[in-house]
């Protein structure tokens, strides 16, 4: 190990020690139901969210949370299997506030729920300051205005679906329509200055072929990967979307532009939903109790512009639409919090069409503020294109139109090829803001449209 790195190493133990608190609590372990642990010896000093630790039979320590209290008892869940823990089992009383150390010698690695490396590399430097990982966002009053345009490499996105910096999108789509694969797009595009990705409930095989093949060497440079598979228990994969947030709030502290990318949503609310009823709490909605949707917008609006001097976290969300209903339970709470959504549609992607985004049904509410005139007229030229040829395509398709009945549907049926094959990308095409609206002008037989900067700040807003 070089002298170099063996001293940050050696600063980052010596300051884990100091945190070290100066006595512990001790409870036992009283009952055991399911992934439910009650403990008992020390009341009045814990609350939801506390940390402990039960000691199993060989010695091994696993972390829980207190997710409540029942009949004078303490609640816990844990955050790994409960094998060779039983009645009377010893349970530690950790920290009162988990949080994270985060420093700029985490780019570039892979680390789990708890901020620990899982890449087999070197232990991660420790930061000076400690962020929570339960944070709150800046209050609404002390936060800047949404920046100007994020190019994110993705031609639809960026012409179509324009999002700005510390903007916060949904990417709704069913299972198998290309979620992952527009954010393997963003992440290998995208100029935002750190990435910090979130796989909340992936599968294990997924992990390393986004980190390896999507990503890549040059990607892994500037960005910090949260990883807790679906075989984790509910805590862990609840606690890697808190832990992607963290990591974010770091570097947009340190003027950063941030592009914070979770994948997924929905697991993160299925893994709350599992916690809950566990505990004990009634479902609401189709399983989905109270707190999942109290839960929602505390992890989302973390996302955002920062404070005056600070950076931005812009925030892509996947969101698993379950059977395709985009007014499920989760849809439709996301939806109601963030600026805008995307949505990916299953019939575009049988028809090979890659990345499947449904332009007509997808909105990006900084739309048509962050754009100039020009471009506003060129992109409403091309939805109501789009919209005209949609709306007279079971027609076109039987063979009921007549050529010449309608000037605007001849036109759409002229520009419809296309405009299909201007929607459609490959992973490794990558297209800028600027570029994508000369190509749309070009496709649709328009002028230069004399394009403004597209970096620029939208109408009103603050560039920070």
């Amino acid at each position: 190990m070089s002298e170099p790195l063996l001293s940050e190493t050696i600063r980052g133990l010596t300051k884990e020690i100091e945190r070290l608190p100066g006595h512990t609590l001790f409870g036992r372990v009283s009952a055991i139901q399911g992934m439910l642990v009650e403990i008992g010896g020390i009341l009045g000093q814990l609350s939801v969210g506390d940390r402990c630790r039960v000691i199993a039979r060989d010695q091994r320590r696993v972390p829980c949370e207190v997710v409540g209290f029942a009949e004078g008892k303490t609640l816990l869940m844990p955050f790994e299997p409960l094998d060779g823990i039983g009645l009377g089992a010893r349970v530690e009383v950790a920290d009162a506030d988990p949080v994270l150390y985060p420093a700029d010698g985490w780019l570039g690695r892979v680390v789990n729920a708890f901020g620990d490396p899982v890449d087999g590399g070197p232990p991660l430097p420790a930061g000076e300051r400690a962020y929570a990982i339960r944070g709150r966002p800046p209050p609404a009053h002390t936060r800047q205005r949404v920046g100007g345009k994020l190019d994110l490499g993705v031609r639809v996105i960026n012409t179509f679906l324009t999002c700005c910096k510390g903007q916060r999108m949904g990417i709704f789509a069913g299972s198998g329509v290309g979620k992952s694969t527009v954010l393997s797009m963003m992440t290998r595009h995208t100029t935002a200055d750190v990435i910090v990705l979130g796989l909340v409930g992936e599968r294990g095989r997924e992990a390393r072929e986004f980190i390896e093949d999507d990503l890549g060497e040059e990607g892994m440079r500037r960005a910090v990967v949260v990883v807790a598979t679906s075989d984790e228990t509910p805590l862990m994969r609840r606690q890697a979307a808190y832990t992607t947030l963290a990591v974010a709030e770091y570097f947009r502290d340190q003027g950063k532009e941030v592009l914070c990318l979770m994948d997924s949503v929905t697991r993160f609310a299925m893994a709350q939903r599992e916690i809950s009823l566990s505990a004990g709490e009634p479902p609401a909605s189709k399983g989905y109790t109270p707190t999942v949707f109290a839960e929602l917008p505390r992890l989302l609006e973390r996302a955002g512009p920062g404070r005056i001097g600070q950076g931005s976290i812009t925030g892509l969300f996947t969101v698993l639409v379950e059977g395709d209903d985009h007014n499920e339970p989760v849809s439709d709470a996301v939806r109601g919090i963030l600026d805008g959504h995307i949505v990916l549609d299953r019939a575009i992607a049988e028809r090979g069409r890659y990345p499947a985004v449904n332009v007509l049904r997808s909105v990006s509410r900084t739309m048509p503020d962050c754009n100039s005139e020009p471009e506003n007229q060129l992109v409403d030229r091309a939805r109501r294109l789009m919209a005209t040829f949609e709306d007279m395509s079971e027609l076109i398709r039987l063979g009921a139109y007549r050529s010449g009945s309608n000037a605007e549907v001849d036109q759409a049926i002229h520009y419809q090829p296309g405009l299909d094959d201007f929607l459609s990308q490959r992973k490794d095409d990558a297209t800028s803001l600027a570029d994508g609206y000369r190509r749309l002008a070009g496709l649709l037989d328009l002028d230069d449209p004399n394009l403004d900067d597209p970096t620029a700040p939208p109408t009103g807003a603050a560039d920070g």
